[in-house]
């Protein structure tokens, strides 16, 4: 196959690809705007000082240190 005609293949999957990414990028705005997405919001395990009776930590997480990296 000539090179040219590989070049435009691969582009116009690539061009193809982009726009049902754009479709689809908007038909979500579009659900998020309209509120027909819940979302679940995640909240971290609060840490109680003390060794206070908290939420139930899997043992393999207990003896981790408090902060990676950093000064």
């Amino acid at each position: 196959m000539n090179k040219n005609v590989v070049i435009a293949i691969v582009l116009g999957v690539l061009v193809v690809v982009a726009l049902v990414q754009a479709f689809q990028l908007v038909g979500l705005k579009n659900k998020l705007a309209g509120g027909g997405v819940q979302t679940a919001s995640v909240s971290a395990p609060t840490q109680q000082g003390g060794g206070g009776s908290g939420a139930q930590v899997p043992s393999s997480l207990q003896n981790l240190p408090q902060m990676v990296g950093g000064c």
